[in-house]
């Protein structure tokens, strides 16, 4: 029987701050404790907050992304979308967004004009994954994944993922990626448990985003926790207090410098200099 994967620590998110006037986050990763979860770049949560209606739909406007990919998920509310690559959609409750900025691509992100109107409660995740240097200049991509794409898998009592990437007990989540990694969305009822297995040599964290839980025996409570497991050892055997959401995160590491500044995120400083060079030459294109 494989090993239980050590819990290396566990940290609580930053001070919360908004990013536009739409999404209220705290920052999980980047993590001063566990500064290197590669593939992982940043974690941004936010968590449940009511908006009251508007005419205006809140959220960010036009900004650039290059050498990296940025995944959006949704549990509450919904996000308009729109590229420099034509690509255009709303990602509801339970939808998920992997877009690869790869060369570059400049977005917008905004509450759904729906949403707006009707006002409502909101909460939503952002993932920041990184590409290795030999696809950091590669052709943007756009993967609009629906609910009923995303398939589910039993962890035991109480207790299931939804498999957005990667793969568990044989079931294989829809999200293409550039290197081997697992995305899951862990849903438990209180005194819910269950058990998985991550591949041992993947850097890997369990975020509660909110509930309590205890992970291997070491138990995180609020709201924004990240526990960093060991690469050694492949089993996960989690256990809820009260009603929780959890994102189990794993993936291959890329052993290659990083640099990155505000969008971007290359391998030199130099690669980051031409970055913005390009934007602001307009070689990224533009929102239609």
């Amino acid at each position: 029987m494989s090993e239980r994967k050590e819990v290396l620590g566990v940290q609580g998110a930053k001070t919360p701050h908004w990013v536009g006037d739409g999404f209220p986050v705290r920052s999980v990763l980047p993590s001063q404790r566990f500064p290197n979860l590669s593939p992982f770049l940043m974690l941004d949560y936010a968590s449940p907050y009511k908006f009251e209606p508007s005419k205006r739909p809140r959220g960010v406007g036009e900004h650039p992304h290059r050498g990296f990919e940025t995944v959006t998920i949704s549990y509450q509310g919904s996000v308009d979308h729109r590229d420099s690559g034509g690509n255009a959609g709303t990602i509801n409750a339970g939808d998920v967004q992997w877009m690869t900025a790869g060369s570059g691509v400049i977005h917008e992100e905004m509450h759904s004009k729906e949403f707006a109107e009707k006002g409502g409660d909101f909460e939503m995740v952002q993932l920041w994954v990184n590409l290795p240097a030999k696809d950091k200049m590669s052709k943007p991509g756009y993967q609009a994944i629906v609910s009923e794409q995303i398939p589910r898998v039993e962890l035991g009592t109480g207790a299931y993922a939804r498999i957005i990437a990667g793969e568990l007990n044989g079931v294989k989540g829809p999200a293409a990626t550039f290197t081997p990694m697992n995305v899951f969305d862990v849903r438990m009822e209180a005194g819910g448990s269950g058990e998985l297995s991550l591949p041992a040599g993947h850097n890997a964290a369990v975020v509660l985003l909110r509930g309590e839980v205890t992970v291997n025996g070491a138990a995180l409570a609020g709201e924004a926790q990240l526990a960093a497991l060991s690469p050694l050892g492949e089993r996960l055997l989690l256990e809820a207090k009260e009603p929780s959401l959890v994102l189990i995160l794993s993936g291959e590491p890329i052993n290659e410098p990083v640099a990155s500044y505000g969008p971007f995120v290359m391998n030199t400083e130099e690669e980051i200099r031409q970055a913005f060079a390009d934007y602001q030459a307009g070689r990224m294109g533009r929102v239609a």
